[in-house]
């Protein structure tokens, strides 16, 4: 099991840029917000999203000053009238969904994928936060 540090500010800064929720948090239930999974290895930072029933294609990335945001559309269409559901929790409309990444990313090479209902967005970390060996010298 993989420890994963907590870092406040970083959630604190997802809370800020999808600050309808933390005005009208009730809102949220009756909105489309795409859950993501964030991680990273050595040389980039990954988000993936489930975004099942949506084209890809209506689907706009967009990276600045460290901020990720997804934004797009789900249309579910039904035969039924709405007032015979007993349920109905499929959600359609406009999305957006906007993240603080942790480390600074080259944004002019990021890359997206979308493959069986996941969208994998691939950021490249900057050079300078990558880890750098440094040679020590000893002296005899």
């Amino acid at each position: 099991m993989a420890i994963i540090k907590w870092e406040p500010m970083n959630s604190m800064l997802d809370d800020f840029f999808n600050e309808e929720d933390v005005f009208m948090p009730m809102r949220r239930a009756n909105r489309l917000v795409p859950a993501i999974d964030m991680y990273e290895d050595k040389d980039n930072v990954y988000i993936e999203t489930a975004l099942s029933g949506i084209d890809p294609e209506k689907v706009n990335i967009t990276v600045e000053d460290d901020i990720l945001k997804l934004e797009g559309s789900a249309e579910h269409k039904s035969e039924v009238d709405e007032k015979n559901y007993y349920r109905k929790e499929i959600r359609s409309g406009h999305f957006t969904r906007a993240v603080a990444l942790p480390k600074k990313v080259k944004a002019d090479q990021t890359k997206a994928e979308y493959k069986d209902g996941i969208l994998k967005v691939t950021l490249p970390k900057s050079e300078d936060v990558k880890p750098k060996p440094i040679k020590v010298e000893v002296k005899k």
